[in-house]
């Protein structure tokens, strides 16, 4: 029979990582736990439902190439909040039947690969930038859709393949299945497994965003000191000063995209660092606490909703898309408005009785 059927049985409390806090022996499931994770899952699928219709109804969007990129984290990240109803129903006795080591792993190695998916699509984010900035003539035929194709399919082989090692007990990809206590008490982390991930994945994706932002950001500071020299030496001639303005205008919507994936990568990675931190310590067994491994693992996938909540904060064409989606929601605000719309022209017209 299940372990946690024998522990409820006997009238223990179930495993619990947050138990530190202390459970009544009355519970029967992990209060805490359930609740935190089905906030997030249920925020993670809205929040990239969101974000994946709001891309097809706003052709504008697609203008860039990195939207294949962004579409391909989105969809990832919606597939990490599917993911995470396993574990809430599992903490709800609802699979219980199902065997739980096999349930464990499977569920680790999903997370990983699909949160994977999303720090590797960032790197190549940033690659696309920086072509973009660094050769913006030929760009067009560096960057082609046949390839953008290619790379997304490396990207999920790649992440697939990278975690793979551990279902043949070579160390663990992660905590995300420590919900499961065979998981949490007998899938032991390996120092060489894990110096292997950060080799092969967290530090290559880290560099290539530091160096392709720190480049990018580096030469749009030059373009706009170099603008503004000559905006002021040649600042008495008015077509000087018109053709500057338009030339500091053009770098404008590039600028602005940037700043738009730069907030998204510099949240990834901060939401992050402190379930890699542990993720080293634990591995070279310097520290080790059940409660850290809950939080800092729910920290670092709370960041699938944060893309969500980035776009429509940063992006005006995204809000636009997004106005566009919930628009059939709302008819009666909208008939309101178009029939102020059409009654303020009416308005405004003078009566010609009125005119002398």
């Amino acid at each position: 029979m299940n372990s946690s059927l024998d522990v409820n049985q006997s009238g223990f409390p179930p495993f619990c990582l947050l138990g530190a806090v202390g459970y009544s022996r009355s519970l029967e499931t992990c209060v805490l736990e359930v609740v935190v994770i089905l906030f997030l899952t249920v925020l993670i699928i809205a929040g990239n439902l969101v974000v994946i219709f709001v891309f097809h109804c706003a052709p504008l969007l697609h203008h860039h190439t990195t939207s294949h990129f962004i579409q391909t984290m989105a969809y990832a990240d919606l597939l990490v909040g599917v993911s995470c109803l396993v574990p809430s129903l599992f903490l709800l006795h609802y699979l219980d039947s199902l065997d739980e080591e096999l349930t464990c792993k499977v569920f680790g190695y999903m997370v990983s690969v699909l949160k994977s998916v999303s720090m590797a699509s960032l790197a190549c984010i940033s690659v696309d930038r920086y072509i973009a900035i660094t050769r913006p003539l030929s760009y067009a035929t560096l960057v082609t859709p046949c390839r953008l194709r290619v790379c997304i399919v490396l990207i999920w082989v790649y992440s697939a393949l990278i975690f793979l090692p551990s279902f043949f007990g070579w160390g663990k990809p992660g905590y995300h299945g420590d919900i499961f206590q065979w998981c949490a008490d007998s899938w032991k982390t390996n120092p060489g497994f894990s110096t292997f991930i950060v080799a092969l994945l967290y530090a290559p994706a880290a560099l290539t965003v530091c160096f392709t932002y720190g480049s990018i950001f580096r030469i749009c500071r030059q373009h706009t000191r170099e603008i503004t020299q000559r905006h002021a030496r040649f600042s008495s001639q008015v077509e000087g000063d018109k053709s500057e303005r338009g030339e500091r205008c053009e770098g404008c919507p590039d600028k602005r995209y940037a700043m738009v994936l730069f907030r998204i990568t510099s949240v990834f990675y901060v939401l992050w660092m402190p379930y890699i931190l542990y993720f080293l310590l634990e591995s070279a067994g310097l520290y080790h606490h059940k409660v850290a491994s809950f939080l800092t693992t729910w920290l670092a996938i709370s960041n699938s909703f944060c893309n969500c909540l980035i776009y429509s904060l940063s992006n005006s064409v995204f809000r636009k898309g997004l106005g566009r989606l919930f628009s059939p929601l709302v008819p009666t605000c909208l008939g309101c408005t178009d029939s102020k719309k059409a009654l303020a022209p009416v308005s405004l017209r003078p009566d010609p009785r009125c005119q002398v």
